[in-house]
């Protein structure tokens, strides 16, 4: 039977979006330590349930004293990373001398502020040693508010690790407990033992987390299946 025009107006209204983002997982975890910093992030790169790949880092040297862990959607990863190099290269080409980790922490913010109508979808999170040889840890919104602090979990797995730092590290939520200083070693072990956590609880989070250690002496990486 012929469809009349009129009959149109009964049938049901499909709407199509387009999304300019994809959301390709990955967790990063930063501790701060008296003269280190201490940043993990697993290798694993996703698309709803599809794993793209299973060797993939999250975490870049920026410089010889700060590493930058970037997560979210790959394309925003890499373009951001590339912009982000581009300046750092034009910093030590005029000055003859690399950029703070507190500088980058800023410059890193001021880029998202840049693009805050149409953000990067990524969490970022710098770590590295300041010009005073103390641990540092940035932690970014997605369009450039940022702050120090002692430690920090960004990323797809963000959500369940966090209150295990919050108890862990600062020391929250705990009765007659004595606060004690963190070492490189129960850093690194720690940050280990989330990610085999979070594993098993978060699908974007896997295959193997890679560990590095920044102090003034410079950056030592690991990485565990």
């Amino acid at each position: 039977m012929a469809v009349l025009v009129d009959d149109y107006s009964s049938l049901p209204v499909v709407e199509h979006r387009f999304s300019p983002y994809a959301m390709n997982g990955g967790t990063v975890v930063a501790v701060a330590g008296e003269d280190f910093a201490v940043i993990g992030c697993d290798t694993r790169l996703s698309e709803g349930y599809s794993i793209l790949s299973r060797d993939v880092s999250k975490v870049r040297t920026v410089t010889e004293k700060c590493l930058l862990g970037c997560v979210g959607f790959h394309g925003d990863v890499l373009t951001l990373t590339k912009m982000l190099d581009a300046k750092l290269k034009q910093y030590k080409h005029t000055h003859g001398k690399d950029m703070s980790c507190s500088a980058i922490a800023q410059m890193l913010s001021s880029t998202l502020y840049y693009r805050r109508f149409f953000p990067y979808y990524t969490y970022n999170m710098v770590a590295g040693v300041d010009n005073e040889g103390k641990g540092c840890v940035f932690s970014y919104d997605p369009v450039g508010s940022y702050q120090r602090e002692t430690y920090r979990a960004c990323g797809s797995a963000s959500a369940i690790i966090q209150p295990l730092l919050d108890n862990q590290i600062g020391y929250k939520n705990q009765a007659n407990v004595k606060p004690a200083p963190l070492t490189r070693e129960r850093a690194k072990t720690m940050v280990r033992d989330i990610f085999a956590s979070a594993s098993e609880r978060d699908i974007y989070t896997g295959d193997e987390v890679e560990i590095s250690l920044i102090d003034a002496s410079g950056i030592e990486t690991h990485r565990f299946p």
